[in-house]
């Protein structure tokens, strides 16, 4: 056991959000933490972060655990760059390094017929040293940042920005790459696929599968759920039920019990009714007596006394109140609803997307893909006319009339209230106004918010209240799920099915993206591309299209496999210099189509190699020799070449 909750309560001012939170952890665990937002989810990751207490009840955390959550707002220095973020996780060894150069100067000009006692004194403290820096993963911190900087996205070339520079969903990102870094006991993440895009999150689910701590994670992404978590906590009314299996499993489960718990409701109730009304007729019994009959008093005392003494059954809320979400359309378009030529669009010497040609029809639900900067919202906003394109041209078809959900977390700062935005964006009184919002979730007092102050599940209701309103035949919509819970996810869905317009949405929601969409375009190194099919049919022929391209390869000191597993005889790549197991390392055609190579057996390797060639570096006999340094050097940055060049191929393989 690593972390355990008793009858946990938390106010905040005199609203009760916790109520009686009652759960184990064990080491190891994985767990998905799920709720309506607005539940007390991220209140209890504060309190069992330690930044809260509990106003009643107990949480206990094994002693000397480190406990590691994602801050909403990230502390740093205004200088601080993102490199230096990530470093954070090695302070302690970078501490060690510093002070292992400083004894190499030191040593570098000591005469050592001079005292020859402080000379051993220094060459032990540096032995030691040398032993605790490599044992702790000293040589490994480089590799170590890039391999998780680049599986969730942060390019070398962010290295060097100044982190304060950065959009809130990069601070995130890097944020999340410093925790993973640090590797603490428990895990606690809030939303961890929100600013990340399918590869970054597909390399987090594997990340997480293998992470030898315990996972703590709030999410809302089912597919997420599924891959990663094997037990679901769910909190629902302040209260805390623990389901052992993954998301899929907790749907089934869920559903069991409230049937269950109805079914136990029911017969409690009739029995309860029972009970009444014996206690009513004892009463009546023992009033007709002349005197009273003071026995049948004494027999209603008793069963009312187990009456009350019963644990009632609470009555389940089988279907709870959801975001009302109906789209209708005032008119149809035309057949041809979005039409892109040729289209092209580049920003300096960086090209998004080119030859980007297709037709979007009426009726169809088509899906927008790829990763973050990939051009995705900028061919939405240049089929909006926001943008023009550098190359091409965009015709929007006839009696087309747009409903456009922007990519906006946080509303802009103009002091209004959510009933006052609402009236004005509709052109409602106040009394079916209200009536509207409160189909969005939105009651009584919750009308008088300000909307600066409202969450990001909150302002997308309120831009979902409008844009039924407007009633368009063409939805565009950028991150529609982001900041929704499940239930408004579902409800959005649902919506969606019905709706008998036109759908081109941006979304990295892959159960969202699998459920209603039946066309995909891509836009991926720069290309546009179009696929009829569902994401699960889009990865298939994405993992069949790989296994076409790929050219199998022989791998020396490796074991032949038998012809039990199925394999096909392997040619043999010549070997050459900057090679590492017959592979030429900076073959780029190599690193795409190998898809066979194994690729952790030859980062390992290349990491040994750089192992040894730092610690001849910290040789003091070779550390004062400048000559010898500097071949060194120039060897490290060949072989550091090789690393970078499989980390890609490794990232590029394992996405496909």
């Amino acid at each position: 056991m690593i972390i355990q909750c008793q009858n946990v309560q938390k106010y905040h001012g005199a609203q009760l959000v916790l109520n009686s939170i009652t759960f184990d952890i064990r080491q190891g665990e994985k767990i998905g933490l799920i709720g309506r937002n607005g539940c007390g989810k991220t209140t209890l990751f504060h309190l069992l972060n330690g930044e809260e207490r509990p106003d009643q009840g107990q949480i206990s955390i094994r002693k000397g655990s480190v406990v590691g959550m994602l801050a909403q707002i990230q502390e740093v220095n205004e200088k601080e760059t993102v490199y230096e973020v990530l470093q954070r996780s090695f302070a302690e060894q970078l501490q060690w390094q510093q002070r292992l150069r400083e004894l190499e100067l030191e040593m570098s000009t000591f005469n050592t017929g001079t005292d020859e006692t402080l000379w051993n004194r220094l060459l032990k403290e540096y032995g030691s040293l040398q032993d605790k820096f490599e044992t702790a993963g000293g040589y490994e911190i480089e590799s170590t940042i890039q391999r998780v900087s680049t599986g969730l996205g942060i390019g070398t070339g962010q290295y060097s920005r100044l982190f304060s520079s950065l959009s809130g969903g990069e601070k995130t990102k890097v944020g999340l790459a410093e925790l993973l870094l640090r590797r603490p006991d428990v895990l606690l993440l809030d939303e961890p696929t929100n600013h990340l895009d399918m590869n970054a999150i597909e390399w987090l689910e594997q990340y997480l599968q293998s992470y030898d701590g315990t996972v703590l994670a709030i999410s809302h992404d089912r597919y997420f759920l599924d891959a990663v978590v094997k037990k679901v906590i769910e909190i629902e009314d302040g209260e805390a039920f623990t389901f052992h299996t993954n998301y899929s499993g907790y749907q089934v489960e869920k559903e069991t019990r409230l049937l269950q718990q109805f079914a136990d409701y029911q017969e409690q109730q009739k029995k309860i009714k029972q009970m009444q009304e014996s206690i009513k007729r004892l009463i009546e019994f023992g009033n007709r007596g002349t005197p009273p009959n003071p026995a049948f008093y004494r027999r209603a005392a008793s069963m009312q006394k187990a009456l009350d003494r019963m644990v009632k059954v609470k009555r389940p809320i089988l279907e709870r109140k959801s975001m009302d979400l109906q789209l209708q359309q005032n008119d149809r378009s035309g057949n041809q609803v979005v039409i892109l030529e040729d289209i092209g669009k580049a920003y300096g010497e960086r090209s998004l997307f080119t030859d980007a040609n297709e037709v979007l029809r009426y009726g169809e639900t088509t899906a927008l893909i790829g990763g973050n900067g990939a051009g995705k919202s900028t061919l939405l906003r240049i089929i909006l006319g926001q943008e023009t394109p550098d190359t091409g041209s965009c015709t929007l078809g006839s009696r087309t009339v747009v409903g456009y959900l922007a990519q906006e977390a946080v509303p802009d700062n103009n002091k209004q209230s959510v009933l006052r935005y609402f009236r004005e964006e509709a052109g409602l009184e106040e009394g079916e106004a209200r009536g509207q919002l409160a189909r969005f979730l939105f009651y009584g007092a919750d009308v008088f918010k300000d909307i600066t102050n409202l969450s990001g599940g909150e302002w997308t209701r309120l831009r979902f209240a409008v844009l039924m309103h407007r009633k368009p035949n063409l939805l565009i919509l950028d991150e529609p799920t982001n900041h929704l819970d499940i239930d408004s996810r579902e409800a959005l869905e649902e919506a969606l099915e019905e709706f008998s317009g036109t759908v081109l949405a941006v979304s990295h929601d892959r159960y969202f993206i699998n459920r209603l969409f039946h066309k995909l375009w891509s836009i991926e190194s720069g290309r546009f591309g179009v696929f009829n099919g569902n994401y699960e049919y889009y990865k298939e022929k994405q993992a069949e299209q790989a296994l076409t391209l790929a050219t199998p390869v022989s791998i020396p000191n490796q074991p032949k496999p038998s012809s039990s597993e199925g394999t096909t005889s392997r040619s043999s790549k010549p070997q050459s210099n900057g090679s590492v197991n017959g592979t030429t390392a900076n073959s780029t055609s190599f690193r795409k189509r190998s898809i066979h190579f194994d690729w952790e057996k030859a980062i390992a390797e290349v990491e040994d190699q750089l192992g040894e060639i730092d610690a001849k570096m910290l040789d003091p006999l070779i550390s004062s020799n400048a000559a010898e340094l500097a071949e060194l050097q120039k060897e490290r940055d060949t072989v550091q070449e090789q690393l970078d060049e499989f980390y890609a191929g490794w990232m590029e393989t394992a996405g496909q």
